[in-house]
């Protein structure tokens, strides 16, 4: 059972603007903004490793992890190429 708890925070304006604007682009609620953060700080993932194929970014999205990624878009065909050289 996961319980919550309510807590006041007195933060300096500029970074509850801050924070708030963050939070509006990425469409999440504040509570869910400070949450990731101090999940982040307190459980961090550990780094990357160069065998890894993906890591996840701030807002939970896979990012390619590939030194020889060009930024082209992501198309079927890509993904099929890529699958061919893992052999996947």
């Amino acid at each position: 059972m996961v319980t919550h708890m309510k807590t006041t925070l007195e933060l300096p304006d500029e970074l509850l603007s801050e924070a708030k604007a963050a939070a509006a682009k990425r469409r999440i609620t504040l509570k869910e903004l400070f949450t990731r953060a101090l999940e982040k700080e307190l459980r961090p993932h550990p780094a990357a490793n160069e065998e890894d194929h993906f890591t996840i970014d701030e807002d939970g999205w896979p990012v390619f992890n590939r030194k020889d990624y060009t930024g082209a878009p992501v198309t079927d065909e890509f993904v099929r190429q890529l699958r061919e050289q893992e052999g996947i």
